[in-house]
């Protein structure tokens, strides 16, 4: 086992991707002197779609697919995966990237939006399988457990982030829809044999269209499904724009356009309809002609108008001016560039944006530059009264102080897709009027069935068994660990969770829980239950479904660190393996910007340092290394001296950046095992490195620092060159150095 046993390390995208160049040399130099084999598999967005597209590339360009590679791995018990943060692409971020990737000399064939052609259509639904949240239903083969390490809460109690005064006065609030949205109309149903079920479009006329067939199901899954009408939201968004302007807030959207690629892209599409309604009616043949997509926000139509006279550009740009003046202030996501919360679908994430507008007052920028009171449009109920709840907490008792609040970690249900809504080839826009959409099985029985509307959008999610009854133990034995008292997240009046509740409170009588707390309530009782312990400084674990561990994996992290890139998180795979994810990747593409502006990266590895830990103990128990408990024991105190000593990223030119960290990291890590008296080869071979660096730390961080505040070339945003990239975020001839003397030396 131990020669064939291997830690995988995923490279990824933008800000994490900068990163790992910087930090896979010192990795790589620890890990090789022991026989640890740490390899990587390029999983980002360009490499899925050239890995996709091997017939349009030549034969030196064409690459393996390393996620399906990596999605086998993961069901073995020899996987030990650490899984950075990715790209989900939205369709403005794909295309970017197809882009990019042909102007770099690669053929692939371009996304059609109306396919044309049987070529077409066949590239367009391999892009479609790329796009959005595509690479964690693969590798996610188990359920999430999530927490801040304790010395990471520690660092936070002891150096507490900024959190904004709120006022018991303030108009900021969470809007939802009251009807016609998924929450109202979801129908739900448990399977009660293994078989497989089809979703039918059926009309008038005896009219049956097959929308998806043979989809495998077993006895004990849960199915539901749900439609928005597109009538019911479009009234309820103008009836919000109508009183964000009597209020005098901002407005603002906030959905997941990435993780529920096909739902939210639609629903957006419709809040920007809605909002400029005028102006895509004045302008209509002049926007149809240039193929504007509403679904890709009001920013591509700024982009599209550039191919028009600079008169008419004008024109256009002024009537917009004009409307802005009249509707409500828009929240900004760069007021300085005049980029809105509608300019593009990607660019607001519901899990970053709503905490942190709750940290910031429950205010966001406005136009002026400045934090106003926001309206905060959440269209549908499923979740969000849970952040409704928590601003009247905070308009009631105050901004959360992080020196003393307690923590609220997640063991999160997402195995084998599980709740995966919005997001995946059952959820369908209708074209329509009267139609039914039914869910029947083999034999044609209607499980499910909605009657629909054009533009109306329905979806479909499976839940399967084998991952709730692993997701309940999961909670049990944390829950027995740590001592804490647990809360599964489930609503009674939701029929997906009615049927949810009947398998946990089931599947808890196989444990004895005699002595444990464990609870079973709504998502808003459960929020209230747990900011009460939070600000008395208890600890909370919320057990909750797919979309909530998504939501709350960032809301309280952000609450209590500042950030979410600071938690530990580990995947216990089903079938015994380990998948490690690294923290949240929202912030990644303000770090790029700088960065190749600026020579600064201020991304935050701290999330890969807690993740090889957490890793490296995985190898220790599956190939009984004694060596490698060392390293993993010896690389927690050093990141425990990291964070004591605030190594971390700076965000100004000149001061310490990412790469100065990964120095930091290395010294710490070098000393720590020079000074360990274990295993005494260790400490020989670390002891010549530790002094290497530490007789060298002005220097390698005067040559790390002394290369910021240009622009930097690396060749490419979503495929940067390897060569330039490396050379960029390896700038310390010294550093480099001193790591080959060890990587050039293994213990056999």
């Amino acid at each position: 086992m131990s020669q064939k046993y291997k830690i995988i390390y995923t490279l990824t995208d933008e800000a994490p991707a900068l990163a790992s160049y910087s930090l896979l040399p010192i990795i790589h130099a620890f890990t090789q002197f022991l026989g640890i084999s740490v390899e990587t598999r390029d999983i980002s967005l360009a490499s899925r779609i050239l890995a996709n597209f091997p017939e349009y590339l030549q034969p030196a360009q064409r690459l393996s697919d390393n996620l399906a590679e990596l999605g086998k791995l993961a069901l073995t018990p020899q996987a030990n995966i650490i899984k950075l943060p990715n790209i989900s692409a939205s369709l403005p971020q794909l295309k970017a990237a197809i882009k990019e990737l042909q102007e770099q000399g690669y053929g692939v064939p371009y996304y059609a939006d109306e396919p044309k052609t049987d070529a077409e259509t066949e590239a367009k639904m391999r892009y479609e399988k790329i796009k959005g949240s595509a690479v964690n239903p693969v590798l996610r083969e188990g359920n999430s457990d999530r927490r801040a390490p304790l010395a990471v809460k520690n660092y936070a109690r002891n150096h507490p982030h900024r959190m904004g005064a709120w006022s018991s006065s303030s108009l900021s609030h969470v809007a939802h829809m009251q009807s016609g949205d998924f929450y109202g109309n979801e129908k739900s149903v448990l399977i009660e044999h293994e078989g497989n079920i089809s979703i039918i479009l059926v009309g008038n006329n005896r009219y049956r269209q097959v929308l998806k067939n043979k989809i495998t199901v077993s006895a004990g899954d849960i199915i539901d499904a749900a439609v928005m009408s597109k009538k019911a939201l479009s009234s309820f968004i103008v009836q919000q724009i109508e009183d964000a302007k009597q209020q005098g807030v901002l407005l603002s959207l906030h959905l997941k356009a990435t993780m529920m690629k096909v739902s939210d892209p639609i629903i957006f599409g419709i809040v920007v309809f809605e909002f400029y309604k005028e102006i895509l009616a004045q302008f209509s043949s002049k926007l149809e002609m240039l193929g504007f997509n509403v679904t890709y926000g009001i920013g591509d139509l700024y982009e599209k108008i550039k191919d028009l006279p600079l008169g008419e550009q004008e024109e256009i740009t002024q009537a917009i001016d004009q409307l802005y003046a009249d509707r409500p202030k828009l929240a900004m996501v760069n007021p300085n560039e005049g980029i809105t919360n509608l300019h593009v679908p990607s660019d607001i994430i519901v899990d970053a944006s709503m905490p942190a507008m709750i940290r910031d007052s429950g205010k966001m920028l406005g136009p002026d530059g400045q934090l106003h009171d926001t309206k905060a449009i959440i269209p549908d109920r499923c979740y969000a009264g849970v952040y409704q709840a928590v601003i009247e907490n905070c308009k009631q008792h105050g901004a959360f102080d992080p020196t003393i609040i307690g923590s609220v970690p997640n063991i999160g249900l997402m195995a084998q897709q599980a709740e995966e809504y919005g997001s995946h080839d059952k959820t369908f826009q209708i074209l329509a009027d009267d139609v039914v959409v039914q869910v029947t099985d083999e034999v044609g029985k209607v499980l499910l069935e909605h009657p629909v509307e054009a533009g109306d959008i329905w979806r479909m999610c499976q839940s399967k068994d084998a991952p709730i009854q692993a997701w309940v133990k999961l909670a049990v034995n944390r829950v027995r660990e740590s001592h804490t008292p647990a809360v599964f997240w489930l609503d009674a009046s939701r029929t997906h969770d009615v049927c949810m509740i009947e398998k946990v409170q089931r599947y808890l009588q196989d444990y004895d829980t005699s002595r444990l707390d464990i609870r079973i309530l709504s998502p808003v009782d459960a929020v209230q239950f747990s900011i009460e312990r939070v600000r008395a400084g208890q600890d909370t674990i919320s057990v909750t479904g797919n979309v909530l561990r998504d939501y709350l994996t960032d809301l309280f992290p952000i609450i209590e660190l500042g950030t979410s890139a600071k938690m530990l998180s580990i995947v216990p795979l089903m079938a015994g393996g380990g998948l490690f994810e690294t923290g949240a990747g929202g912030t990644a593409p303000k770090h790029v910007q700088q960065f190749i502006q600026e020579n600064h990266l201020r991304w935050d590895s701290l999330g890969e340092f807690l993740a090889l830990t957490a890793s490296l103990e995985q190898f220790c128990i599956v190939t009984s290394n004694s060596q490698a408990k060392i390293l993993a024991k010896m690389l927690h105190k050093a990141t425990v001296k990291f964070m004591e000593t605030n190594k971390f990223p700076s965000r100004q030119v000149g001061e310490l950046d990412n790469r100065g960290s990964h120095f930091y990291m290395a010294l710490f890590w070098a000393q720590a095992l020079a000074e360990q008296n274990d295993d005494q080869l260790l400490k020989q071979q670390f002891n010549v490195l530790a002094h290497t660096l530490t007789e060298n730390e002005q220097k390698i961080v005067a040559e790390l620092n002394r290369v910021q505040g240009t622009k930097v070339d690396i060749g490419g945003y979503y495929h940067p060159d390897p060569i330039l990239t490396s050379q960029a975020m390896r700038p310390s001839a010294t550093l480099n150095a001193a790591l080959l003397t060890v990587s050039d030396t293994k213990l056999l």
